[in-house]
Parts: C-alpha cells; sequence; structure tokens
C-alpha cells in the first residue's frame, strides 16, 4: 500500500516509517477538539499554565536520548546538536513558565475618571507550519509560547520530520499538558490552505523560505488573520580592519556548519575587508576544508548529511551557477558520491552580486567569502540584502561594533566576535524579506493575544 508520507535516514537512506494523510473531516474535527480544549485551557491561570510548561521540560531532559536519535535518524543533524536541541527546549519552556505570569499580567494605567486595565487574553487556535532543520526547536518556539499565553496550538510539521513531531506531542500529554491542546495534522498543502480558512484558527505562524512565506501570508490575510512569518537569510559577518583574525575564522567555521549548515540564522556571506582579506581566506578554507563528514550519530563527525536528495541537488545547482557566472571554489564543491545525501564543507571566492551565493539563501555548508574595501563598504554589503534576519561583526572595537550593530545592520540579531542561533531571552525575527513578528523573549508571547482596554469608571 503506498503511503501518504515517508520518512528517510538522509544518512543511510533507509525508510524509517510512513504514514496516512488525515481526511478532510478528521482535519475539522481535530482543530475543533483543539479549540474545545482552549477554551478549558484559557481558564487557568498563567501560574498553572507554568507548572505544566515546567513538566515539559522535565519531560524533555528525560527522553532527551531517544528524541535526539529520532531527530538525527530523520535529518541528519549530528547526535550531539540533536542533545543540545532538545536542552535549549526545555529552557525555552522554563523561561515561559517563569517569565509569563509578568509579560503576560494585567497592568493598571491612570485615565480620567478612573483606572484603566490593559489585558491580555488569549484569541484561540494558532496554526503553525513548521520546517524540518530543528525539529523540536522550531515547534517549541511557538508553542509554548502560545501555551502559556492560554491557546490552542496545530502543528503542520515538515513531512520528513513527521515523527519528530507526533513524538513531541505525545511527551507533551505525558507530561501534563490536556489533550488535543497540541495537535499535530497530517496534511497536504491544499488541506492546509482550508486550516487557514477554518473559523476557528485565529492567527498563523510560518517558518521556512521567503517563497512560502509570501503564500502563507496572502492566504492568511484573505481571511484577515494575523501572521508571524521567519523566512530565512543569507546573513552577512563581517571581518573589520581591526578583527581578531583567528576568533572570526573558529567563529565563522562553526557560524557556517551549525546544523550541518541548514539554519536560517547561519552565518552565510562572509564580508572581509582588504587588510584581512587574503590571511582569512586562507585559514578559513583549511579549516573547512578539515572538517569530517560522516554518519551523524557517530563521535567524530563534523557534518552529516543534508536532510533531503532535493535540497542536495539545490545547493549544488547554487554552487554551480555562481561558478558559471565568475564565483570559485577554493574548496569542497562537488557532491559525495556514495549513500547518503552528503555535501562538502564548501568555501566560493570572487562572489558577486548576481549569483547565488551572493543574492540568495545557500542552505548548507557553503561559504561565500566576499572582499570589501574598508569597514565601511563591508557594512555596505551586508545591507545589501533582500533579507534581513542575522548577522555579526568582528572588531576588536567593542563599542564601535555594537554601534554599527545598533544603528546600521539592518537585520533582527547581530553577534559581536561570536556566533549564536537563538536564546530564551533575547527576541527572535527579521525584516525585510526574511518575515516580521518576533519569538523568544517575552515578546512571543503578545504575538497572537487580545490587548484588550478596560475603562472602570469611579461613581
Amino acid at each position: 500500500m503506498t503511503r501518504d508520507i515517508v520518512t528517510i535516514n538522509p544518512a543511510t537512506e533507509e525508510e524509517i516509517a510512513s504514514y496516512d494523510y488525515m481526511s478532510d473531516a478528521e482535519v475539522t474535527e481535530a482543530i475543533e477538539a483543539c479549540h474545545a480544549a482552549y477554551d478549558q485551557w484559557r481558564l487557568r491561570s498563567l501560574e498553572d499554565r507554568g507548572e505544566v510548561l515546567k513538566a515539559i521540560a522535565k519531560a524533555l531532559r528525560d527522553n532527551t536520548e531517544e528524541f535526539a536519535q529520532l531527530m538525527t535518524d530523520e535529518m541528519g543533524k549530528l547526535l550531539q546538536s540533536s542533545r543540545d536541541e532538545i536542552e535549549a527546549c526545555a529552557e525555552i519552556c522554563e523561561f515561559s513558565a517563569e517569565q509569563g505570569p509578568n509579560v503576560l499580567a494585567d497592568e493598571e494605567r491612570d485615565i480620567p475618571m478612573g483606572t484603566g486595565v490593559v489585558s491580555y487574553a488569549p484569541i484561540g487556535v494558532i496554526y503553525g507550519i513548521q520546517p524540518w532543520n530543528f525539529p523540536c526547536y522550531q515547534v517549541v518556539r511557538y508553542a509554548i509560547a502560545n501555551l502559556m499565553a492560554g491557546n490552542g496550538v496545530l502543528l503542520k510539521h515538515a513531512e520528513n520530520t513527521t515523527g519528530s513531531g507526533l513524538y513531541l506531542r505525545d511527551l507533551m500529554e505525558k507530561a501534563g499538558l490536556p489533550k488535543n491542546l497540541f495537535t499535530v495534522l497530517l496534511i497536504s498543502h491544499d488541506q492546509s490552505d482550508r486550516v487557514i480558512e477554518n473559523k476557528l484558527v485565529r492567527g498563523v505562524t510560518m517558518t521556512g523560505s521567503d517563497v512560502a512565506g509570501r503564500k502563507i501570508g496572502q492566504k492568511a490575510a484573505e481571511q484577515i488573520k494575523k501572521t508571524v512569518l521567519e523566512l530565512g537569510s543569507n546573513d552577512a559577518f563581517l571581518v573589520l580592519d581591526d578583527a581578531d583574525i583567528d576568533l572570526a575564522v573558529q567563529m565563522c567555521v562553526v557560524g557556517r556548519t551549525y546544523n550541518n549548515g541548514q539554519t536560517c540564522v547561519a552565518a552565510k556571506r562572509f564580508v572581509v575587508t582588504e587588510k584581512n582579506y587574503d590571511t582569512f581566506v586562507e585559514k578559513f578554507t583549511e579549516k573547512m576544508g578539515k572538517l569530517t563528514m560522516g554518519n551523524p550519530s557517530e563521535d567524530g563527525t563534523r557534518l552529516g548529511p543534508l536532510a533531503r536528495g532535493d535540497l542536495r541537488d539545490t545547493l549544488h545547482r547554487q554552487v554551480t551557477e555562481s561558478v558559471d557566472k565568475g564565483a570559485r571554489v577554493l574548496v569542497g564543491g562537488e557532491p559525495k558520491d556514495g549513500v547518503g545525501y552528503f555535501y562538502p564543507a564548501t568555501v566560493l571566492v570572487d562572489v558577486a552580486p548576481g549569483q547565488p551565493a551572493y543574492d540568495d539563501e545557500l542552505f548548507g555548508p557553503v561559504a561565500s567569502v566576499i572582499k570589501a574595501k574598508d569597514d565601511e563598504d563591508a557594512m555596505r554589503i551586508a545591507n545589501d540584502s533582500r533579507y534581513g534576519l542575522g548577522g555579526g561583526i568582528f572588531s576588536k572595537d567593542e563599542a564601535k561594533a555594537r554601534e554599527l550593530a545598533s544603528k546600521h545592520f539592518d537585520t533582527g540579531m547581530i553577534c559581536v566576535n561570536g556566533f549564536n542561533a537563538a536564546i530564551p531571552n533575547m527576541p527572535f525575527g527579521g525584516v525585510k524579506n526574511s518575515g516580521y513578528g518576533r519569538e523568544h523573549g517575552g515578546f512571543g508571547m503578545k504575538e497572537f493575544v487580545n490587548i484588550k482596554s478596560v475603562y472602570i469608571h469611579q461613581t
């Protein structure tokens, strides 16, 4: 029997499991059940919701090894990275539980002849469409904030990480989350459009490409429903004249190959001033060329496979087109022969506008190195992008780097002298074609709430 969804281990190309799509009637029933669960959950105190989130954090840690292995099997991330991802998700649960009661508490304000109350009320069922690159984190990032806010949550996960979505649902329910409050939908794209149209769905959040984001945002706008979109980027990391080159090389290798290079806030374009260009390229290329590629479950592997064969093919087309338009490959640049969707760490130079390596997002371990005349030119090149999610600056002058990051870098997140993907108490999100809205840092809890004004007049 042919199944609608088949999950494949990208390192071995072996089938893991298969699933059928839900019928339209089952989808409608699932949404109604989620709404019914929300109708009870919204009445529970912020403190009670927080206790459930703390229990989910404990359950994540207690099941780390089993869940981590499943994620590695489904999408190819290094096993230690899977463990780290689960710990990050547990910390998100704890942050939301601890800060939620303060972030979402009623506020009183003086008004003429009385007291004004600002209340943050949940609005209902929130639909999340999530990618495969962080099978637990991408879901937890939006789901936990909305559960803390009192909403119900639907998930359409990427098909190749279906098992991870179902595992997380079961884990949450075992930890004490009411049944159906977090619901996984096994559905097609056409069915997904009808979910957005369902009157019980009050908001839509999506992480993915800017192409998909336009479609999802347009569909939600037709229904006058709010969206939060996180749409990837081609983040620039600047190596300025006064940078510590060894530190920059070390962190840029980590930033480009983290999660096998499949990260929306990964370092992708490396803009280096003329003063440091030759030294940086030599050292960076040497380190990228030494990365050990292989089984992501084995200790010592530094680079696993890409998540699917079509993703590897797309990445190689982007590299080939960039080379055809003038870029040069210093290391890597050819898919690995044999079993598994492997692509080597690759360094491109002579990268210029008009090439995919300059203009687009390369979702894999391919680095685009671009020469800048000076610090000012480096900042110009960094902002010469339709994206604006993250970026980085390497400079020994911290005050200067901070000013560039705060006043001139046109992105949502900037790392100075380092690399990190996300931290629970800092906002996460971008501008331009990287989307809109913010998650983490308490901001995500207020994206899908009804901010009410209550006027209490003295009598």
